[in-house]
């Protein structure tokens, strides 16, 4: 029982953590790299008159390093 209430604390954390970023940051810095996320260069993006093909492949690998050092993190702080 008091496993899951110590999860829902540091879920509220990180949510806390994020919203305060994406409040407070200057200028919108972080909205213009969200918008961004999916035409970074390396993404493949063929567009003729009635074919459209589209692979993010820059941000497919980039989202994949970020989940992957996310479970890393979660491993060594919950096996400690």
């Amino acid at each position: 029982m008091i496993e899951g209430g110590k999860w829902l604390m540091i879920a509220g954390a990180i949510l806390f953590a994020g919203g305060a970023l994406w409040y407070f940051a200057p200028g919108g810095w972080l909205m213009t790299a969200i918008r961004k996320l999916g035409h970074l260069p390396g993404d493949i993006r063929i567009e003729k008159e009635n074919f459209r093909f589209y692979v993010p492949l820059t941000t497919m690998l980039l989202l994949s390093l970020l989940v992957n050092l996310l479970m890393r993190a979660w491993n060594f702080f919950n096996n400690s």
